[in-house]
């Protein structure tokens, strides 16, 4: 079978043509029944394909008889049939059948049932029938898919595309707002396979950065040259107060590690000294007995895939859009986990195990930040980047995790002076405060925000102090919608509780 790799949209057909029911189709049969029906006996039938011949029409029909033996017959016709088209056919002779439409509810359907496939939905299917004609100059062709998954598995689709479908094709799409299906390519498809699975491993062996930390701070028998590499480690933990510099603040995001790979792919190594995890990498490779497959060695992942290629590419179409891949993928903030050492480990085995955990929580980062980057249904096109970096509060080393997103209206949707909305959340725990997390978004230099507080003399504290917030965002130009603090935590999900009343607030 063929995969299709095409991105194109694909619109519903109109309501196809269908054969004049008022009286049986005479099909000739192009060469002899050999067998497969008997005269007076029948069988169901599919139109596969059809083509155009001097003064009549090639019909290529799938039987199935009833045995369940499937066999395919090349026939010629004075009329034309729509691809796809469910028929009973009767032999009368070996050479003659005669063929009538079956019920409408056995037809292919020509419009998507968007309450059964919501919009954005993923659905797969095969090509089982295709018709190339030529309209307004343009080539298109008709093709039938059958679903073969979502509550409408089985029940078939009348689409056109502007590129040739060969019955038997697999293809994987998402549905549109606009009846149409937009499909995703095989190389995409299993890019977001490898990126689903890469995330669920580095996430279960993720451990949060400050245990590492700690390890090294308390650890006074470490060799001379692993020593010189961990306090450039420790050295690159800015102070929490100059966070407050956006300056400061700009060059340690920049430097958390997250963008190292796209750095050196960029050429851009100035970077490298001050980069959190290069620097992990460096203190890991001074570490004595480094195993051959540390958490960096994805090229197994990558050598195991192309063994197993066929088996995964159909694994492929129904692995996208698991829930739990989407829902890790939007854990915000990453939970903290402290790995647990035995007895009888040594200091600097203890320190390799805690630094492979800091890279794979980095990594974890990462992987999240490509899984939330799409382009949603709309065509809006959201970019993500989640980012987690230690920063020094007195003598403690606590973690601050931050996301961006940056959201792009479909270009169709575009005016000429797009405004592009902002979202940036925040998770931090500093002591006497406790656990708070931070909400904004910011449209057209407007910005609303919420903050939540887990303990509740922290959340009353904040909340008294609103008032002064809202007039230094309003003194440094902003516009100030919404700002409010509550006690507990924000609710989990792609559509938050702001979400909806800043929608509200600018419709």
């Amino acid at each position: 079978m063929t995969e299709i790799k095409s991105t194109q949209a694909i619109p519903a057909s109109g309501p196809s043509r269908p054969v004049t029911a008022a009286a049986d189709l005479a099909l000739k049969l192009l060469q002899p029944m050999q067998g497969l029906l008997l005269a007076g006996e029948s069988a169901e039938a599919e139109v596969v394909s059809i083509k155009e011949a001097l003064q009549s029409f090639q019909l290529t029909l799938r039987l199935t008889l009833a045995n369940g033996r499937q066999a395919t017959v090349e026939t010629s016709s004075p009329r034309a049939a729509p691809p796809g088209a469910a028929m009973l056919i009767t032999a009368v002779s070996d050479t003659r059948l005669l063929a009538a439409l079956q019920p409408g509810n056995r037809q292919p359907q020509s419009s998507i049932d968007l309450a059964q496939l919501p919009i954005g939905s993923v659905v797969q299917g095969k090509v089982t029938a295709s018709q190339q004609i030529q309209q307004d100059g343009k080539t298109l062709f008709k093709v039938v898919i059958s679903l073969l998954n979502s509550p409408l598995a089985g029940q078939k689709l009348n689409v056109e595309s502007t590129m040739p479908l060969a019955p038997g094709s697999l293809i994987t799409a998402r549905v549109q707002g606009d009846q149409s299906l937009a499909f995703m390519p095989l190389s995409g498809r299993l890019d977001q396979l490898l990126l689903g699975q890469q995330l669920t491993s580095q996430h279960g062996r993720q451990g949060s950065m400050e245990g590492l930390f700690s390890a090294l701070g308390s650890s006074n028998a470490l060799p001379e040259q692993l020593r010189g590499a961990a306090e450039r480690l420790l050295g690159l933990i800015p102070d929490m107060q100059k966070l407050g510099d956006a300056k400061a603040l700009a060059q340690t995001l920049a430097r958390s590690g997250v963008f190292l790979e796209g750095g050196l792919l960029s050429g851009e190594a100035d970077n490298l000294p001050t980069d959190m995890k290069a620097a992990l990498l460096r203190l890991i490779a001074q570490l004595p007995g480094v195993p051959g497959a540390g958490p960096m060695a994805a090229g197994q992942a990558g050598a195991a895939l192309g063994q197993a290629l066929p088996a995964f590419a159909r694994n492929a179409l129904g692995a996208l859009g698991q829930p739990n891949i989407r829902q890790l993928a939007q854990s915000f903030p990453l939970p903290g986990r402290l790995l647990a050492s035995s007895d009888d480990e040594a200091d600097l085995e203890l320190i390799l195990k805690l630094a492979a955990a800091a890279v794979s929580r980095l990594q974890t980062h990462q992987l999240s930040s490509l899984a939330q980057t799409q382009t949603n249904p709309d065509g809006t096109q959201v970019t993500t980047w989640q980012i987690e970096v230690p920063m020094r509060d007195q003598r403690d080393i606590v973690p601050l995790q931050v996301k961006f997103q940056r959201e792009d209206e479909a270009q169709q949707h575009r005016k000429e002076k797009t405004e592009t909305l902002w979202k940036v959340e925040l998770a931090f725990d500093v002591a006497p405060l406790g656990p708070l997390q931070v909400q904004a978004q910011l449209l057209q230099g407007s910005l609303s925000s919420q903050i939540w507080a887990e303990n509740s003399r922290t959340a009353a504290l904040i909340a008294a102090e609103l008032d002064h917030l809202r007039q230094r965002l309003i003194t440094a130009g902003l516009t100030v919608g919404e700002l409010a603090c509550r006690q507990g935590t924000p609710p989990q999900g792609p559509r938050t509780s702001l979400d909806q009343r800043f929608v509200d607030e600018t419709a």
